[in-house]
C-alpha cells in the first residue's frame, strides 16, 4: 500500500509529501502483449467462423430439391 507520508531531504531543505493512493482490489494489469494476444485471438476466431459459415452455406448449392430429381407420375396431355 503506498499511501502515507514521504520526505526528501536536501542538503539542509527537508521537503515530504503526502500520498493519498487507494489501490483497486478487482483489477488486472493488462500490458501490450495481452492486448495483442486478445486481439489476435479474436482475429483467428473471426476468420475461423467466416470459412466455417462459409463452408457449410457452399454445400447446398449444388444440391437439387426432392422435386426435381422424380419423373412426373403421368405424361403431358393423358388426360386430354
Amino acid at each position: 500500500d503506498p499511501r502515507g507520508i514521504y520526505t526528501c531531504e536536501i542538503g539542509t531543505g527537508k521537503k515530504s509529501l503526502q500520498v493519498h493512493y487507494r489501490m483497486c482490489q478487482n483489477c488486472i494489469e493488462v500490458d501490450a502483449p495481452t492486448i495483442s494476444g486478445i486481439v489476435v485471438a479474436d482475429v483467428v476466431a473471426t476468420v475461423f467462423l467466416a470459412v466455417a459459415v462459409y463452408c457449410i452455406t457452399g454445400q447446398d448449392k449444388g444440391r437439387m430439391s426432392r422435386g426435381e430429381e422424380r419423373a412426373p407420375l403421368a405424361p403431358r396431355g393423358w388426360g386430354r
